[in-house]
């Protein structure tokens, strides 16, 4: 059915039925991941079998209000998924945390626009899996400055937009991407669409053979749009920007990275106990250095669960979400999260040594090692620091250790 002419009637009674808690679910999908990952790394292909059990699972919902059919999930519950599933397959997870921030936008910002309200009603029924475009051109991850733009005709909008990255975007139901808002806006008077699979077409124009998150195959596509006019929301994106794309994507993927880290530092504990185990007990040279990603691993899962804490206490309260200390924090915590990530993963690589850098044994480390190091270079570090340094120096230094 075409799902413009979709009637939708969702039974929220059926599907909230008792059955596993999230965290079973959660753990059935990594499972899942756990098994294909070597080889979605491997092929650099899209991890199916992960994502046919999240949706077995209705993981891809469950942010969704009970009122559209789905969970009402918190922040803290998703955070912790995309933990749990980046413990298995960084590439699960990443596709599961970059999807998760697109229903948040739909959620928060969609809620009495029906084309809105529909879509929230698919991604909980039908598991609809969504993208995202924001990169496009040259703008080097530059989201806030938009080339392409929407040109309204009538009750419908068209949009041609160069997308250099669009994570899984031939394998998903759906598509966020953002726009300048008309063809004599400036690049940064930008606008938000939320489209079904039969608004758009993809070209394929640039292809994914990366060092790592090989399974989220970002390939680069011409994205062509022809849709009617609802799909655009109606409060502008720098709004959606700060209250909620940017929230909810820091704190997804750090949430991942964090999982990443935490299975590199599992398997070095597992060395540091077989090597001990083998010479009566005494340590092995490089046993520092797993206290070292023990240590280091703890303060990126503290910095996180912070960063989720007062979220969740200003979620609603759009002149807190705004403020500058909180913009400046939520921002500043991708590039804190990233590179305390790489950090860990390094110090549990060297403390396998050898057994960690090969690929062919139980401790390997390499896809972790891989994978994490997409996290500083993913909206870059550099990037990401330069633009903070003038909100940064306005922020106030704290005058005890509770502010």
């Amino acid at each position: 059915m075409n799902v413009r002419e979709a009637v939708l009637t969702v039974d929220e009674t059926s599907y909230l039925e008792q059955g596993p808690s999230l965290i079973e679910r959660a753990a059935r999908t990594a499972a899942a991941a756990a098994a294909d990952a070597d080889g979605v790394d491997r092929d650099a292909r899209f991890p199916h079998k992960a994502f046919d059990v999240a949706r077995e699972q209705k993981l891809l919902g469950v942010m969704v209000p009970v009122e559209f059919g789905g969970f009402g999930a918190s922040i803290h519950d998703v955070t912790d998924i995309c933990y749990t599933l980046g413990r298995a397959c960084a590439s699960t997870a990443m596709i599961y945390a970059m999807h998760q921030t697109k229903v948040a936008c739909v959620i928060r910002h969609g809620h009495g626009i029906p084309w809105m309200e529909t879509m929230m009603r698919r991604v909980a029924r039908d598991q609809w899996l969504l993208a995202s475009s924001t990169t496009e051109g040259q703008n080097g991850g530059n989201i806030r400055a938009s080339a392409a733009a929407v040109d309204h005709a009538g009750d419908t909008v068209s949009l041609m937009r160069d997308a250099t990255v669009i994570s899984y975007g031939a394998e998903a139901d759906g598509l966020v991407t953002i726009a300048r808002r008309a063809t004599d806006a400036a690049a940064s008077d930008q606008v938000l669409l939320a489209l079904a699979k039969d608004d758009y077409s993809l070209k394929r124009t640039l292809g994914w053979e990366t060092l790592g998150m090989r399974g989220t195959c970002s390939t680069g596509f011409e994205l062509k749009v022809d849709c009617p006019a609802d799909r655009v929301f109606p409060e502008s994106y720098d709004k959606i920007h700060a209250q909620t794309m940017t929230p909810f994507a820091h704190l997804c993927w750090s949430s991942a990275w964090a999982g990443i880290a935490a299975a590199a530092v599992t398997r070095a504990q597992a060395f540091i106990r077989k090597a001990a185990r083998s010479s009566g007990g005494q340590m092995p040279p490089a046993a520092a250095h797993f206290t070292a990603a023990k240590m280091s691993l703890a303060k990126l899962r503290a910095l996180i669960a912070a960063n989720i804490d007062a979220f969740a206490r200003v979620e609603h309260d759009e002149r807190a979400l705004a403020s500058l200390d909180f913009q400046s924090s939520i921002t500043l915590l991708k590039v804190q999260a990233s590179e305390l990530a790489v950090e860990t993963v390094m110090h549990a690589m060297r403390t396998a040594g050898l057994a960690g850098y090969r690929n062919d044994g139980e401790f390997t480390m390499g896809r972790h090692l891989r994978d994490v190091l997409s996290s500083p270079i993913m909206i870059n570090n550099d990037r990401i620091l330069a633009n903070a340094a003038t909100s940064t120096l306005m922020s106030g230094v704290p005058t005890s250790l509770r502010d």
